[in-house]
């Protein structure tokens, strides 16, 4: 297959190209707008992030759709009603039925 083990020094994310990314997302799509009181905090909001990363972001990379596979629905099966993430931070939006 052609893969070949890349070591990286224990602790070191930026030599990890696949967790700086992460990491960056994260600090510019979250971090950078909210005011984080204590590690609780911080553990929750990093928590409903990675939820709405995996379950609502759609990437070019996987043809737009979401890591955690969902069902579309077609517009005559009801609106579309928005859903707020992380306080509000982020939103989504389902069809619900009418």
């Amino acid at each position: 297959m052609g893969i070949e083990q890349v070591l990286s020094a224990p602790r070191s994310p930026w030599q990890n190209p696949f967790v700086e990314q992460l990491i960056g997302t994260l600090r510019r799509d979250c971090l950078d707008h909210v005011t984080v009181l204590n590690d609780r905090h911080l553990r929750r909001i990093v928590g409903r992030y990675l939820d709405s990363y995996h379950n609502w972001r759609t990437p070019l990379s996987l043809s737009m759709d979401a890591p955690n596979p969902r069902t579309v629905r077609p517009p005559d099966r009801g609106r579309a009603i928005e859903f707020a993430d992380i306080g509000g931070l982020h939103h989504h939006y389902e069809r619900l039925a009418a």
